[in-house]
């Protein structure tokens, strides 16, 4: 076969930033680039074995499954080979010279941005070949896929300043080979003991053997020696694990260079026989808001691995969970289609929320320190747990976490049970208060009254909140009440002073202020829940809450809009003023400021507020003259 031509490529235009950005050190720990490659070429084993499973009558030898490092001092390369699936030409192009990730350039910008974590940010992006030119001046990948001949082999050459060249080649073993031709400033990775150290620390655990071209010096010649266990770690006892052995095997699966924040390994015999091994980590990944984005455990079939990101084993609010599931019971050839409906599926699937259930709460009964930080990471997530999950509904619930008036302070600290704990006797119920932002919220005159009376309301300002409190409705037999909305059960608590409501009532100012507004609300009603506001808005207890409009809005629905219910304070200095004014046209302007007042206070904004500005500056100007 006559040698083809080079083909000059040029990198992605997201690639070649990335490039960019790890040539010049984001890595501040160099080491992990071989934490890196044996990653690929363990995941290129693992999927011939599984091409293997499913096309058996392309096996045709029992072979060897083996990662090789050797080093050339002389040339000052390091060489990672594998005997796993390979690449076709086609293949090379699209993994080594394409990010073709949804949310690249979020990434990317997150990456210019943050000054920490930012190898962190790449392991998990998944680009870590790119890592290898952290210490390489040039890299040569050789590879061939298992679907190719000999003749199709692929040479990947690149500096990693932009372009690349390819080109076919004579290969005859299926697998890959990368050539690292090390900057002259990192001949430290062509020592052995270096490598040796590097791939116990991230691969002892991984269950393809690693070997390394060493040097016997008794025989003088050069032979191939294991370096790593070769056992799956979840196959072990407990007893015989390590804590530093669990965090490396994590950081393994998941290129996160954080320790997880805890674990939980079990084996189950019994009607499902399976062994998990779970981790909880302690960041939350760049990209899990993103819909495109994978999450789910790894299965493996009798310690064979069939398949990543499977999340029909745990509930979309655990999407956050990272970890294995090595089933007995399962098939080897199990698609993602038979899983959806798989009864053994469906059996874990129970199980293993529950035991992450159970380990978040071990974690808030033993370390609350460490809960916090899970909640501060991962709250937003679990709080969907609340509509999605209505078997463990009150399991998550005492997992929540809220901020409140007494808190006094964004991070949400408050448990339900504690809230529950400082409730005053006469209070029947569970105040909260949903707004758009922690200051809207803790400045809220709904508050007003609460303050004044040292009742504790709960403060919710998370997106999700409003959706979640409409099935989260009680707790431990106390019923949560909104204060933006009426209730019955706060007049109980609300000792009246009628005498300036009375005043105002001889002169109908309900009536003239319902006359003015009836285009605009409900109703309009005196409350003794204000101190320093003149007036408010809430929403009939049957009516829809002015947060979930802006949750229908947001998803381009338009909610029909919502009349509310006007409530006067009649102790306040404008409300007395304004039931002195006889003058009709100025009476309407006071009342339609003070409604656009309360207004913007509820929903934060206004359909005209260039008519609102006017409207204060035309009353602010008659009060100049008439003084």
């Amino acid at each position: 076969m006559e040698k083809m031509k080079k083909e000059i490529h040029s990198f992605q235009s997201e690639a070649k930033q990335l490039l960019h950005l790890m040539i010049h050190s984001l890595y501040s720990n160099k080491e992990i680039f071989i934490r890196e490659i044996i990653s690929n070429a363990s995941d290129a084993i693992d999927k011939l074995r599984f091409h293997f499973l499913s096309h058996p009558e392309t096996n045709k030898s029992n072979i060897d499954f083996q990662i090789c490092i050797s080093v050339n001092k002389e040339k000052n390369t390091l060489i990672i080979s594998d005997n796993g699936i390979g690449m076709n030409k086609n293949e090379v192009i699209e993994n080594l010279g394409t990010i073709a990730k949804s949310g690249t350039k979020k990434f990317i910008n997150e990456l210019k941005n943050k000054t920490e974590e930012k190898s962190n940010l790449i392991g998990q992006f998944g680009v870590g070949f790119y890592s290898s030119f952290i210490v390489s001046k040039k890299v040569i990948v050789r590879t061939k896929s298992i679907n190719c001949s000999e003749k199709e082999g692929v040479l990947w050459e690149s500096d990693g300043k932009g372009k690349y060249t390819i080109q076919n080649i004579i290969k005859k073993e299926t697998g890959t080979e990368i050539i690292l031709f090390l900057n002259d400033s990192e001949k430290i990775f062509l020592e052995e003991w270096k490598i040796n150290n590097i791939v116990k620390k991230y691969s002892d655990h991984i269950d393809i053997p690693v070997k390394i071209n060493s040097f016997n010096e008794k025989e003088k010649i050069y032979c191939l020696k294991q370096i790593n266990r070769a056992k799956a770690i979840w196959s072990l006892k407990k007893s015989e694990i390590k804590k530093e052995e669990y965090q490396n095997f994590y950081k393994y699966i998941t290129n996160d260079t954080n320790n997880p924040l805890t674990w939980t390994h079990n084996t189950v015999e019994g009607t499902l026989e399976y062994t998990n091994l779970l981790y909880i980590p302690s960041k939350a990944p760049w990209d899990m808001w993103n819909r495109e984005n994978k999450y789910g455990l790894k299965l493996y079939v009798k310690k064979v691995y069939i398949m990543d990101d499977v999340q029909q084993f745990l509930p979309n609010y655990l999407r956050f969970v990272r970890g294995i599931i090595d089933s007995y019971d399962m098939p080897l050839n199990v698609s993602r289609e038979i899983l959806q409906e798989n009864k053994i599926v469906s059996g874990l699937r129970k199980t293993l929320t529950k035991r992450i259930l159970s380990l978040l709460n071990q974690l808030l009964i033993n370390n609350p320190e460490k809960y916090q930080k899970f909640w501060n990471e991962f709250g937003l997530v679990l709080k969907e747990g609340i509509a999605e999950d209505f078997q463990n509904k009150e399991t998550i619930a005492n997992l929540l976490r809220f901020t409140s008036i007494s808190n006094n302070k964004s991070e949400q600290t408050v448990s339900l049970e504690n809230y529950i704990k400082n409730t005053k006797k006469e209070q029947e119920k569970i105040y909260f208060l949903t707004a758009d932002n922690y200051l809207s919220a803790k400045n809220s005159p709904h508050l007003e009254f609460f303050k004044k009376n040292n009742i504790d309301v709960l403060l919710l300002s998370d997106k999700i909140d409003e959706w979640m409190m409409n099935h989260l409705t009680e707790f431990k037999e106390k019923k949560f009440q909104s204060i933006n909305k009426t209730d019955e059960s706060l007049n109980k608590l609300i000792q009246e002073d009628n005498s300036n409501q009375k005043i105002l009532e001889k002169n109908e100012l309900l009536k003239k202020i319902k006359e003015s507004l009836s285009d605009k609300i409900k109703d309009v009603k005196f409350t003794n829940k204000l101190t320093d506001t003149p007036a408010i808005l809430v929403t009939d207890s049957s009516d829809m809450s002015t947060q979930m409009a802006k949750l229908f809005s947001a998803a381009g629905q338009n909610p029909s809009p919502i009349k509310y219910i006007f409530e006067i304070n009649p102790n306040h200095v404008l409300i007395k003023h304004i039931n002195n004014i006889t003058e009709e046209k100025i009476l309407k302007e006071w009342i339609h400021l003070l409604f656009e007042e309360a207004l913007l206070v509820e929903t934060g904004s206004l359909e005209d507020p260039a008519n609102f500005i006017f409207r204060i500056n035309k009353l602010l100007t008659q009060n100049i003259f008439s003084t």
